[in-house]
């Protein structure tokens, strides 16, 4: 019975990207977009080969720019595994153009995905946790939301004249970073390890039949993989069970999956589109809200201003905290993605745990 889920598991996967082109096993050649998925990948792949990525360091998947090194490992790659558009906003016009045959996987769109639905506001319902905040939180946002879509875009009209003229791709793919912000789907599905299970089923798929010559490996490499991965969720609901009331202020909205998996209790983001500074009326706001709603912590976000939540937190009783949705301080590698979540639960727990004085 297991056996024959687990086949009908990859059937779906091969139909939804296409069947791929099987290859020899020492020309197989994958490129991954972001550190999570690029450390699944090279999980499923360790043994045989090592997968390049894209996005390094502490650059933003938002906003990234390719190499000329890098645009020709898209060029010569057999598989790309990235996202989707409305996530790596940056790739969108080099994967239009790509010469090569290449087989490219769009992860949102695997088949057993748990997706969640775009937030609407810069602060939210609490859910079981609120002591009647909901109300206020889901009002005060909607006209935060609106003030902030308006400064976004007047900042964005202001970038468009700078760089007026720089054609149709340009075009392309600053529609698609607006459907980051305002998209319907929420994109950080990697956050929920039960997810990035999904997405393993997925790689070893795809993986094994570009490289039929090495599937038995990559087949293993998943199996210890899932296992790790149930022992990944099964810590950090223990280790996150005893903060889960205490309300906090993320940089941007990147983490409902982690909040949705383990019940925490995030009740908004500086920031609705994490390449806008907020306005000074919305940190204003925000400020407000904070004191309000008693927050136990507000999350930076090392790709971006973690001078901000330093104003923010002047005279309330705020902790500050530091959340990576990317983990991009962490070397790329099979160990980052578990190590990228356990930062995750640990920061929140620290944070969340501690007390400030008023």
């Amino acid at each position: 019975m297991v056996r024959g889920v687990a086949n009908f598991v990859i059937v779906l996967v091969a139909l939804a990207f296409g069947g791929g082109r099987a290859i020899d096993a020492d020309e197989i050649e994958v490129v991954v977009s972001i550190k999570p998925v690029h450390s699944l990948v090279a999980g499923v792949m360790e043994g045989v080969g090592r997968p390049a990525l894209l996005v390094t360091g502490t650059g933003s998947e938002h906003s990234y720019s390719l190499r000329p090194s890098q645009a020709r490992l898209l060029d010569e790659a057999d598989v790309v595994f990235w996202v989707g558009e409305t996530m790596e906003t940056f790739l969108i016009k080099s994967l239009q153009a790509l010469a090569s045959d290449a087989e490219v996987v769009e992860l949102w769109k695997v088949p057993g995905l748990t997706l969640l639905a775009t937030r609407e506001g810069g602060m939210w319902e609490a859910h079981e946790h609120g002591d009647g905040l909901a109300d206020a939180a889901h009002g005060e946002g909607e006209h935060v939301e609106e003030h902030e879509e308006e400064h976004a875009e007047e900042h964005e009209g202001e970038h468009a004249e700078e760089h007026e003229g720089e054609g149709e791709h340009a075009d392309a793919d600053h529609e698609a970073a607006e459907d980051h912000a305002h998209g319907e789907t929420d994109m950080h599905v990697w956050l929920d390890p039960t997810n990035a299970k999904v997405l393993v089923e997925a790689i070893v798929s795809v993986v094994g039949n570009a490289d039929p010559q090495n599937a038995s490996t990559y087949q293993a490499n998943a199996a210890r993989l899932q296992e790790q991965l149930a022992e990944l969720d099964r810590s950090m609901e223990d280790r996150l069970a005893t903060v889960s009331d205490r309300p906090y202020v993320v940089f941007h909205d990147a983490y409902q999956y982690f909040e949705h998996r383990y019940d925490v209790n995030a009740v908004g983001a500086i920031t609705i589109n994490p390449t806008v500074r907020p306005s000074a009326q919305r940190l204003r706001e925000i400020h407000e809200r904070l004191e309000h709603l008693d927050a136990a912590c507000v999350f930076a976000e090392p790709q971006f201003e973690p001078a901000l939540v330093d104003t923010l937190i002047e005279g309330t009783r705020a902790n500050k905290g530091v959340l990576d949705p990317l983990g991009a301080d962490l070397d790329a590698g099979p160990d980052q993605y578990f190590r990228l979540m356990s930062n995750l639960a640990d920061a929140l727990a620290d944070c969340l745990g501690a007390s400030k004085s008023g």
